[in-house]
């Protein structure tokens, strides 16, 4: 008896992160800008080989390297981290300062 459902198969790991050799897509585009720009810059001379390449090179192993064993997207949150205000509050900052009450002889 077939009922008139259609069935379509999907992948059970819809929330796993998008890894293409080992490295997350943003990590991607910033070997492949680094890449660009340096042989745009370079990439006529004779050692292009130690001024674009080599850097790209060592780029990619301090990504690979130096995200191992960390969560996704760690990259980002650091650098949000370090960009961002260090304090977080959800009211404008007071234009005169209060003083706080003294308790007793303690102060």
């Amino acid at each position: 008896m077939e009922s008139g459902v259609r069935i379509t198969p999907i992948s059970r790991c819809l929330d796993r992160k998008l890894v293409i050799f080992g490295f997350e897509v943003l990590d991607l585009i910033a070997v492949f800008i680094v890449l660009s720009v340096l042989n745009l810059l370079f990439g006529q001379s004779s050692l292009r080989w130690l001024l674009v390449w080599l850097p790209t090179i060592a780029l990619a192993a301090l990504l690979r390297l130096g995200k191992r064993g960390k969560p996704e997207k760690h990259l980002t949150h650091w650098v949000r981290f370090q960009v961002l205000p260090g304090t977080f509050s959800a009211f404008t900052e007071s234009r005169q300062p209060i003083s706080l009450p003294q308790i007793g002889g303690i102060r």
